[in-house]
């Protein structure tokens, strides 16, 4: 293979939950333990499998819309009024 692309395109739904599995526990199957590049060089790949696979909501690192909770309800402002207070 001679791109990280043509190496994705490649990547099928086997090899994807093999490489998934071996970032989680940090071992290939066979035991053997990840080095730190290839823990980084199977993340990279499941990132960019995902994409081009997955809905965004079954992607890795995905947290759904993001909102404080401060934001559920109005807050009154003190500081000014409204000008309909003001008569």
């Amino acid at each position: 293979m001679s791109s990280f692309a043509e190496m994705i395109e490649n990547i099928t739904p086997d090899i994807y939950q093999s490489l998934k599995l071996a970032v989680e526990i940090g071992k290939w199957p066979d035991g053997r333990k990840l080095t730190q590049e290839q823990k980084e060089l199977s993340l990279q790949a499941m990132i960019a499998w995902e994409v081009q696979n997955l809905p965004e909501e079954q992607r890795t690192g995905y947290m759904g819309p993001q909102e404080c909770q401060s934001h559920a309800a109005p807050i009154p402002n003190i500081l000014f009024k409204s000008n309909d207070t003001l008569h």
